[in-house]
């Protein structure tokens, strides 16, 4: 896909077209093997079940002073979809690979006619997989302050909401769009300025700085560069912060206002809070759309002692995301053998906005195969879309699922909750939570759905991400 930049513009008006289980004996609901390893747990199947309401989760956050609560767009705690509306999960699926596919061109070794640019730019990211953001969180924006709701992505720099006018077009959104000429704090930002320089190859109508984001499948976000008072908790205030106020917004983004930019770029939120919360963040995504999680910014009296770190790794070519270093998978309480060339050859990252995991091929069927086989006993339901191994539970109250361990660089071990393991259609249809990739070259991708109920933390100025368990339900 190709990216699109900043064009310039004359006059005043903007107008633009965006394994196998080794059983020795059970206790509180756990196998433990021949080790003394605890290789699989005992569920119900209404824990796999979504609810029709909204129940909040507690969690440690909650008495964190910068919080915001994270709800999950489709799910009854949300506001964005009104009334009874069932989530496509084709179409969700599909979506979510429109957004690898997008993410794995960005930083394959092909390149894009760029390399060696010292040009910045901004990515273009696929409209359509923007909407299957899932998580959203609501701040306020202007004075007197205005509530939006928007989604949030940690491979995204620019945060930016819908304005009055909408000169082009604005697609539906469920709050009013903010005004700009109604907040005293609001202003656009010079041509001249640093800032302006920082989004690339920028545009302007007259001596203001205007933004323009074409994601792949043609949905568009333009509008002015703006700075504007942005208030996360009624104790955390940002002044000036740089947004794009747009005018002109075309594509699949359905509902919410916007985008919460969250990667390490020098217009990202990340960077513009630096001196405040220290280019440190953390989230927990709760295990169903029914309950709620949190995104905290700043340590706020430090990281919980559960929380273990691993080192963020450097990506080619995708500055604006996250990378990770998967070393192995263990199913049961059994290390597959899978060659660590089969991690390295194409690197990973971990994606707030990627639904499903992504892992090199070799991999992913080492770890199918052994799930299949610690499985055996439960019937296969049909494959669907991007999932080649479903059960049929409609007959069972309760199932044996083994472990799923991840190890990160650093003797990271994640082990993943259920609500990580499975991917919900319906009861006689339940997935595992996975997908390969088309080769052990490409990126590979830790998506939302693994890093359910855990504090996931970002401690970017010190090259770090961590994980501590039970962060939310």
């Amino acid at each position: 896909m190709e990216s699109s930049y900043f064009c310039v513009f004359k006059g005043a008006r903007l107008f633009l077209s965006l394994q196998i289980l080794m059983i020795c004996f059970m206790h509180k609901g756990h196998t433990y093997g021949v080790e003394g390893k605890i290789t699989s747990r005992t569920a119900s199947i209404s824990s796999l079940l979504p609810s029709p309401s909204c129940s909040p989760s507690t969690s440690k956050a909650s008495s964190r002073k910068s919080t915001l609560e994270v709800i999950h767009k489709h799910g009854p705690c949300s506001h964005i979809v009104q009334g009874p509306n069932p989530v496509n999960h084709t179409k969700l699926l599909l979506q979510d690979e429109s957004r690898v596919q997008w993410i794995q061109s960005q930083s394959s070794n092909r390149g894009d006619g760029l390399e060696g640019s010292a040009v910045a730019r901004i990515p273009a990211r696929s409209g359509i997989t923007i909407g299957t953001g899932n998580y959203v969180v609501t701040i306020g924006l202007g004075t007197p302050k205005k509530d939006l709701t928007l989604t949030f992505d940690t491979g995204s720099p620019l945060t930016w909401t819908q304005c009055e006018p909408c000169i082009g077009s604005c697609y539906n959104q469920s709050e009013p769009l903010f005004n700009p000429s109604q907040s005293s704090s609001y202003a656009n930002i010079s041509c001249t300025s640093t800032s302006c320089s920082q989004l690339g190859r920028s545009g302007c109508s007259g001596s203001t700085c205007l933004y323009f984001i074409r994601y792949g499948d043609q949905s568009t976000t333009a509008g002015f560069f703006a700075t504007e008072k942005l208030t996360l908790t009624p104790t955390a205030v940002i002044d000036n912060f740089e947004f794009g106020c747009g005018e002109n917004n075309q594509g699949l983004f359905r509902g919410a206002a916007g985008l919460m930019g969250l990667s390490d770029d020098k217009i990202s939120i990340v960077q513009q809070t630096a001196a405040k919360y220290g280019k440190y963040f953390s989230y927990c995504l709760p295990s169903s759309p029914s309950s709620t999680g949190y995104l905290t910014f700043g340590k706020d009296g430090g990281a919980s002692s559960s929380v273990s770190f691993t080192p963020l790794s450097k990506i080619p070519q995708g500055a604006e995301f996250y990378g990770i270093s998967i070393e192995g998978i263990s199913v049961g309480g059994n290390r597959l053998s899978i060659p660590s060339t089969v991690f390295s050859s194409g690197g990973a990252i971990i994606d707030s906005g990627t639904v499903i995991t992504r892992l090199p091929p070799t991999a992913y069927s080492a770890m199918r195969d052994a799930f299949r086989a610690a499985m055996a006993n439960y019937t296969r339901a049909p494959a669907i879309g991007l999932f080649d191994t479903c059960y049929d539970f409609s007959k069972e109250s309760t199932f044996v699922v083994p472990f799923i361990t991840f190890s990160f660089a650093g003797g990271v071990e994640v082990n993943l909750d259920l609500s990580g393991i499975f991917y919900f259609i319906k009861d006689s249809q339940i997935c595992l939570a996975f997908a390969a990739n088309r080769a052990d070259s490409d990126l590979g991708i830790y998506g939302n759905t693994q890093q359910r109920t855990f504090d996931v933390v970002y401690d970017v100025a010190g090259g770090k991400l961590g994980f501590g368990s039970n962060g939310c339900s």
